[in-house]
């Protein structure tokens, strides 16, 4: 089944001519229409343009010249701008409002050879945490249909749990990706401030907005993470910093690093499956490589402090298939 491989196993089988671009997105355009329905990830599938982006990226391929997207469907946050495709950022303000120009990160998914399947649910302008307030109606977590994907990026998270999408886009200014990842059981990172350009993104708070990838391997996320940072003269916050490889650091050690739980994370009347989830999340990290584990106090700092930040893993996969 198609939708249930990662992006980098698609890569490979698009590489070898074992399956076609066509072929990978018809499979996530049927399950998008199978499922959506119940689920409301998407707001907008744009499958005409789909289809075109297909062809180009296996044009791409024909010519040897694919990239590590070629071929690959993703989906976007509505708050990322699309040349010819609506952006309406879940909000009636914004009815009928097709963007003139393709944001930054999506010039740079087209121009690797990705194809873009549509939009994505999201509260009103982000400004939200559950994917609850948004004028297409709330999106539903796979998992449960009964709760919240989280937010405000709910309907990217949802879509790649869902296996409607390999990954996807949304928008972080406190917790926007991270937040709905966790909650979803899938990666997802908010890159370090000026990494990734925020020219198109409709701005919530300028100084702290990114836009940051949903994948369900790290491996995924570390090759969407390549396809869409680098510096962007359009945003004059963009770090002019080289794109590092992200994916060499994937399985590297925790040995010698020292982990930090600031002690605000935890707030009274958890409830007691919060409680104990937390409470083998630390034994976890102190069983790997031995980590050494420290609870920070206000204001203290170790000689080497680094923090380690960690998303819920990719698990379950209990949504109807």
């Amino acid at each position: 089944m198609l939708t249930r491989l990662s992006a980098t196993e698609l890569h490979k089988l698009l590489l070898s001519r074992q399956v076609s671009t066509r072929e990978v997105l018809d499979a996530h355009l049927e399950r998008i229409f199978r499922l959506n329905p119940r689920l409301n990830a998407f707001v907008t599938v744009a499958e005409e343009r789909a289809r075109e982006d297909a062809d180009r990226a296996q044009q791409l391929i024909d010519e040897g010249t694919p990239t590590r997207l070629t071929g690959v469907p993703v989906a976007l946050k509505d708050n990322i701008s699309t040349q010819g495709i609506a952006t309406q950022c879940a909000s009636t303000v914004l009815d009928g409002y097709v963007p003139p120009y393709d944001a930054t990160v999506v010039e740079r998914l087209r121009s690797a050879g990705a194809v873009i399947l549509g939009k994505t649910n999201l509260d009103e302008f982000a400004m939200g945490s559950s994917t609850e307030h948004s004028a297409h109606g709330p999106t539903r977590n796979p998992y449960d249909l009964e709760r919240s994907p989280g937010g405000s990026s709910g309907g990217s998270a949802a879509s790649v749990a869902a296996e409607l999408a390999p990954f996807a886009l949304g928008s972080d200014t406190g917790g926007s990706v991270r937040q709905p990842a966790a909650l979803c059981g899938v990666v997802g990172f908010k890159p370090t401030y000026g990494r990734c350009s925020r020219y198109g993104l409709v701005a919530f708070s300028s100084s702290l907005d990114q836009i940051g990838p949903f994948a369900r391997t790290v491996e995924d996320a570390a090759w969407l993470a390549w396809g869409i940072t680098g510096h962007d003269p359009k945003d004059s916050t963009s770090a002019n910093l080289a794109v590092p490889d992200y994916e060499a650091a994937i399985g590297r050690s925790v040995k010698g690093l020292t982990i930090g739980i600031p002690k605000e994370y935890r707030v009274d009347g958890m409830p007691a499956e919060i409680e104990a989830l937390w409470e083998r999340g630390k034994e976890w990290l102190k069983a790997v490589d031995k980590a050494h584990l420290q609870l920070l106090k206000d204001g203290s700092k170790t000689d080497d402090q680094k923090l380690l930040v960690i998303s819920g893993p990719a698990g379950m996969r209990n949504f109807p298939h």
